[in-house]
């Protein structure tokens, strides 16, 4: 099973460059849970309409943000992907480099939860796989 959420969460990442909402929120389990990696001043987004808010207010912000999948493992339940992410502000033409680590978790081919850390060991501890 953990080697089809390997398949998931690459075909996550290709709808999120595609921009292909349908194909991003088929996805995601309805009860969904996004922690960006800004969540105390966002907060967390819930479900399918906070998933939707998470997209509007990301791509509004960074419209051709893309982001870059350099490693993914397999945890289980939890894929662990190192992701490479560039694009520009909308509100600038400066080029921005955002490496991140995301954790994401699987349930019956769904992703439930994931969050995006700065750090590997950040991305461990909250997916509760640290030593």
């Amino acid at each position: 099973m953990s080697e089809e959420n390997v398949q998931l969460a690459y075909r996550v990442a290709d709808a999120f460059n595609g921009r292909d909402w349908d194909a991003f929120l088929a996805l995601m389990d309805d009860e969904i849970e996004v922690e960006s990696r800004l969540v105390g001043m966002e907060g967390g987004y819930h479900g399918h309409e906070g998933l939707r808010r998470w997209w509007n207010d990301f791509l509004g912000a960074f419209p051709d943000y893309t982001a870059e999948v350099e490693e993914l493992r397999d945890l289980g339940d939890v894929t662990l992907a190192h992701v490479r992410g560039w694009g520009h502000s909308a509100a600038s033409h400066t080029p921005i480099v955002d490496p991140f680590w995301q954790p994401l978790r699987w349930r019956d081919g769904k992703c439930v939860w994931w969050r995006n850390c700065s750090t590997e060991a950040e991305a461990l501890e909250a997916a509760g796989l640290s030593e």
